[in-house]
């Protein structure tokens, strides 16, 4: 059912998929870039539909609360209460790859407008995990979801944001005014 709806979802929008989902892919730590519209959403929630993969990603609890929060669930989402003090979504994203073979989605910027360098708990997650990281994208230029790859962390964090930032340099989001590439 899901990847009907995601393949109805690309055809419709007039987007297309390009990713080859391996085996790495499916335990791994998604980077979400670039990440500067609500729109981001649907496509990368259709993307990952039509991959089969088992998604989860974090979001305010009060999403996942209510009628609307049987949606938000199914769809994976992890609802998460920030006003908690010890609420550490890094260290239980850890202990979830550590268990079970997943994929978590992290959207690399943390939110939706300009930061002067991306959020790097997906690295951390990678490391402390052992698992890869995938690199989820979207690109409004060319109408296109996918994977540039499956990159394996070598623990020298500044050659391998360096690396990673190169892979996203011509990424087209759909707010250029909202999107920076710097990493660190």
């Amino acid at each position: 059912m899901k990847r009907f709806l995601g393949n109805m979802f690309f055809k419709l929008s007039g987007w297309k998929l390009k990713a080859e989902v391996t085996e790495e892919m499916k335990h791994s730590v998604m980077v979400a870039a670039p990440h500067t519209s609500n729109w981001d959403f649907p496509y990368a929630l259709a993307a990952f539909w039509v991959m089969g993969l088992d998604l989860k990603y974090f979001i305010k609890d009060l999403y996942t609360k209510g009628l609307h929060g049987y949606f938000f669930r199914w769809t994976g989402a992890v609802g998460v209460n920030r006003s908690k003090t010890r609420n550490n979504l890094t260290d239980y994203a850890i202990e979830q790859l550590k268990s079970k073979k997943m994929v978590v989605l992290v959207p690399a910027e943390g939110t939706r407008k300009w930061v002067p360098k991306w959020k790097t708990g997906f690295y951390r997650i990678a490391m402390e995990a052992k698992v890869p990281i995938s690199l989820g994208y979207l690109d409004y230029d060319k109408k296109e979801a996918g994977v540039l790859g499956v990159y394996h962390p070598t623990g020298i964090f500044e050659e391998d944001m360096t690396y990673i930032q190169e892979v996203y340099r011509n990424i087209g989001p759909k707010h250029k005014k909202d999107y920076n590439p710097q990493i660190f």
